[in-house]
């Protein structure tokens, strides 16, 4: 059962005021949009005066969140990206006294969908199927995908703007005097029902590469390396790439843990960064400060990301908001010792 500090917390007021608002103070003078608020948040929560206990601290099952996780524990730990959102979800939750659960991870085998419908919303990080999402929406209305691109409109969305930053890099190196650039990164999939992966060479980062060099006139430099998202999977491509006849000037990589496995290509094959190849990479974890040289990066607050969807979630379950938004996140590119102007080789 919730008591008047849950209700206070979801409508952003005292638990002075909640009381005086649900015991009708006639004398208490408050905003009608507010009363009206707590009203429906409590009518929400099923709040009763008479079998109100007082010591609860969480939210009833109404104003929980269950979510669905694209990694497990251990894979989960090996990602930063993923970790951050992971992380920024149970903080936000912790704060607002939301209660969140792991329903169950996308890959997992013989799901239990049903008990979907138990939580107040659905936090989703990652990407299903159709079929697989329309099961979901059929159990409970509420839910927010976190790093999905799917275009359909019906859904709340929280992405990155992982497009428009890759445009701006390639822009950058354009701007350097470079136009042989690779792209070296990870194999997009989509998880089906029964857990299993739909393999894609469609990922966001390595669509917006190949779409801004045929802007460009520069589909003959075009050249994507799609592998498994690890350092050892980039190590082989880019000792692959670096055994051709026209090397490289630059190669974008689609995660900073693959990129350690680019500069180990190249320092394997006696070149050095940025001299030789300029190096570009998405995540900008703090180890790059640390490389020789210093790594360039795109840096995403993926934690953000997970916070914003909370709040989103929250929005669903005390009714709001009806309309469905995507809400893009702003990335930064941070500029380091590893990018080369090769305007300036002959000055």
């Amino acid at each position: 059962m919730a008591s008047i500090r849950d209700i206070a917390k979801m409508a952003g007021v005292s638990a002075a005021s909640v009381s005086r608002i649900l015991n009708n103070d006639e004398s208490f003078s408050i905003n009608e949009n507010t009363r009206k608020r707590v009203i429906d948040i409590a009518n929400r929560l099923h709040y009763s005066k008479e079998k109100n206990i007082r010591s609860p601290r969480n939210a009833n099952a109404d104003m929980s969140i269950g979510l669905i996780l694209r990694h497990n524990s251990d894979s989960e730990l090996r990602d930063p990206y993923f970790l951050a959102i992971h992380r920024g979800i149970e903080e936000e939750a912790a704060e607002r006294r939301l209660q969140v659960t792991k329903v169950f991870g996308m890959r997992d085998e013989g799901k239990d969908w049903d008990q979907l419908s138990k939580y107040g919303a659905i936090i989703m990080v990652g990407q299903m199927t159709d079929t697989a999402m329309d099961i979901i929406m059929g159990k409970n209305p509420n839910l927010i995908l976190v790093d999905n691109y799917i275009s359909d409109e019906k859904y709340d969305r929280i992405q990155t703007d992982f497009i428009a930053k890759t445009y701006k890099v390639l822009d950058l190196l354009y701007e350097k005097g470079h136009r042989n650039i690779a792209f070296v990164g990870g194999r997009s999939s989509i998880v089906d029902v029964d857990g299993s992966r739909i393999n894609s060479r469609h990922e966001v980062r390595a669509d917006a590469y190949s779409r801004w060099m045929q802007l460009h006139d520069l589909t003959k430099y075009t050249d994507v390396n799609i592998g498994q998202w690890s350092a050892e999977d980039a190590l082989q491509m880019t000792s692959e790439i670096l055994r051709g006849d026209d090397l490289p000037t630059a190669i974008l990589v689609a995660s900073d843990p693959m990129a350690m496995g680019v500069y180990k290509a190249i320092s394997n094959a006696g070149l050095k960064i940025p001299d030789d190849i300029s190096v570009v990479s998405f995540d900008d974890v703090e180890l790059n400060r640390y490389l020789t040289p210093t790594l360039s990066s795109i840096k995403m607050d993926s934690e953000e990301m997970g916070r914003i969807a909370v709040k989103v979630a929250r929005e669903k379950m005390i009714g709001t908001r009806k309309m469905p938004i995507q809400i893009v996140c702003s990335s930064e590119l941070k500029v380091r010792d590893s990018i080369r102007d090769l305007t300036k080789k002959n000055k």
